[in-house]
């Protein structure tokens, strides 16, 4: 067995990542970075923890949704949503969906109180939009679009 360590990569390998890969690496910058101004100016002023934020997104926009639905959706484990749904519950902000077809599915859904919460998401989203795309062309943001939604669809196939 060989325990000869992998030769190092160059220095100047940075220098040669480029196409899809340089793409890839955008895309895990952005989402590492974007949660402080969603947190700053979004999650906070609303008295929300990101977790919170990222399930009253997802309920306001898709509607009802069970826990691990929303664990899958925001990429966080499913007791840190339990813990996040319990703790909305308790404010008024979410409560069980209608949908008890399956009872081992326990969807939830936002209160009265949770809809309005969400719609307070939107301009505060505006705002941080607004900083965030500051001089960005109209024609590049919805090109930026394009390209997230397709990608957003082949993430959901994804098979390895």
């Amino acid at each position: 067995m060989d325990n000869t360590p992998p030769a190092e990569p160059p220095a100047d390998t940075a220098a040669q990542i480029e196409g899809e890969v340089a793409l890839l690496v955008d895309l895990l910058k952005l989402g590492t970075f974007i949660g402080a101004p969603m947190r700053e100016g979004v999650a906070d002023p609303l008295g929300l923890t990101t977790t919170d934020l990222r399930i009253v997104l997802a309920l306001g926009g898709e509607g009802e949704l069970a826990g691990h639905d929303l664990s899958e959706i925001m990429g966080v484990p499913p007791m840190n949503v339990s813990r996040a749904i319990a703790a909305l519950m308790q404010r008024g902000l979410v409560e069980p969906g209608a949908n008890r077809v399956n009872r081992r599915r326990k969807p939830v859904r936002l209160t009265e109180a949770g809809q309005r919460l969400f719609a307070r998401t939107i301009p505060a989203m505006a705002h941080v939009g607004a900083d965030l795309f500051k001089g960005v062309p109209a024609r590049d943001r919805e090109a930026f679009r394009r390209v997230a939604a397709s990608v957003l669809t082949r993430i959901g196939r994804w098979g390895g």
